[in-house]
C-alpha cells in the first residue's frame, strides 16, 4: 500500500486543529514550513513532525512531500497553490481556495496539466452526512426541491487591522463564513444557480460585513445566504422539498440532521463524526489521488463563481 506524506505551509489555527486532529493509514504529516522559523520549530515539536523547513521553496522542493495542506491567509492561497502545484504536489487548500473564479481557472489548468489533484478544504462537501442525505434526496421520497435557508453570523471584534476586516488580506465575511454558507446552498441544488440579488453592508475599512443574497437555478429552486460579521447567528441549514424538509444544525461539520415529514412524522439521520470533519477532507484528497471521481472540486467551481457573483451586486 502506497503511503503519503504531507506538508503544512501555515501556522493559523486551522493548521493547528488538522495537525491535532489529523488521523491516515495511508498517510503522516512530514513535515512544515512557513515565514517565521521559531515558530514552525515549536509546531513541529507540539505535534512530533520530524521535518522543518527553513522556507516554503525547501519543502516544495522536497520529493519525499506527496500533498500539500495550504493554511495561509486568503489572499495569498493563489500563490502558494500555483507554487504547490508547480512542484509537482497535490494540494488541499483551505476555503475560500482562491480570491476570484480566474485565479480557480488558472490553478485548475496547472493541475490538469501535471496530472495532479486539487481540492478545497470545505467540510461539508466532504461530511458522510451530506453524502447520506443527498442519497435520500435523490430517492425522491422527498419530492421536489423548493428553498434552502442558509444563514451565518459570526461576531467580530470590530478591529480595522485584524484579517477579518482587513481588504489586504482579503477580510470579509464572504470570504470567510459566506463560503461555508453558499456551499451548503449548493450542495443540495440540483443545477447551477444564478444570482437574482445581493445587497451588502460594508465595514469602514470597505470589506463586507454583512450581506443577504437570494439565488435561484433554472429548475425554480431557491436559496438565500444570510451573512454577518457582528451578529451572532445559528448556523441551521433548511433544506425544503415539496413532502418534507430538512434541519441541520451547526452544518459546517454537521454529523446529525433531521427530516421533518408533511404529516408531522420525524426521522433522524446520523452519518460521521463532527471531530473528524477534517480527516474526511484527506481521506477525500487520497481517494481521488487514487483514482476516484473529483465529485468535490466542481461544487467548489460553482461557489467560487457565485461568490463573484455576488460581488458584482455591491
Amino acid at each position: 500500500m502506497t503511503h503519503y506524506h504531507w506538508g503544512i505551509i501555515g501556522l493559523g489555527d486551522i493548521a493547528h486543529q488538522f495537525a491535532a486532529d489529523f488521523k491516515s493509514e495511508k498517510s503522516e504529516i512530514y513535515g512544515v514550513a512557513a515565514r517565521r522559523l521559531p515558530k514552525v520549530q515549536a509546531f513541529a515539536e507540539e505535534f512530533s513532525i520530524p521535518t522543518v523547513y527553513e522556507t516554503v521553496e525547501d519543502l516544495l522542493a522536497d520529493d519525499v512531500i506527496d500533498f500539500v495542506y495550504i493554511a495561509v491567509p486568503n489572499n495569498v492561497h493563489h500563490q502558494y497553490i500555483m507554487a504547490a502545484l508547480q512542484a509537482g504536489k497535490h494540494v488541499l487548500c483551505e476555503k475560500a481556495i482562491t480570491m476570484n473564479s480566474a485565479e480557480l481557472t488558472e490553478e485548475i489548468a496547472l493541475a490538469k496539466e501535471k496530472n495532479l489533484v486539487l481540492q478545497e478544504a470545505m467540510t461539508i462537501f466532504n461530511m458522510p452526512l451530506y453524502l447520506e442525505l443527498k442519497k435520500i434526496a435523490d430517492s425522491g421520497t422527498l419530492g421536489k426541491l423548493k428553498l434552502i435557508q442558509a444563514p451565518f453570523g459570526s461576531y467580530k471584534e470590530p478591529d480595522p487591522t485584524n484579517r477579518f476586516f482587513n481588504p489586504e488580506l482579503a477580510g470579509g465575511a464572504l470570504l470567510d463564513i459566506g463560503t461555508y454558507a453558499v456551499s451548503f446552498a449548493r450542495f443540495f441544488l440540483s443545477a447551477t444557480p444564478d444570482v437574482l440579488f445581493s445587497n451588502v453592508l460594508p465595514f469602514e475599512t470597505g470589506v463586507d460585513e454583512q450581506s443577504i443574497t437570494v439565488l435561484r437555478n433554472q429548475k425554480d429552486e431557491m436559496a438565500t445566504v444570510s451573512l454577518s460579521f457582528q451578529a451572532k447567528m445559528p448556523k441551521q441549514g433548511i433544506v425544503a422539498y415539496e413532502n418534507a424538509y430538512i434541519t441541520v444544525d451547526e452544518y459546517p461539520r454537521a454529523d446529525k440532521a433531521e427530516i421533518v415529514y408533511r404529516d408531522g412524522h420525524k426521522e433522524i439521520i446520523e452519518a460521521g463524526n463532527t471531530a473528524e470533519a477534517l480527516n474526511y477532507e484527506v481521506q477525500t484528497l487520497i481517494e481521488t489521488v487514487e483514482g476516484a471521481e473529483n465529485r468535490t472540486l466542481p461544487l467548489t467551481i460553482d461557489v467560487i463563481r457565485i461568490l463573484d457573483d455576488m460581488r458584482r451586486f455591491w
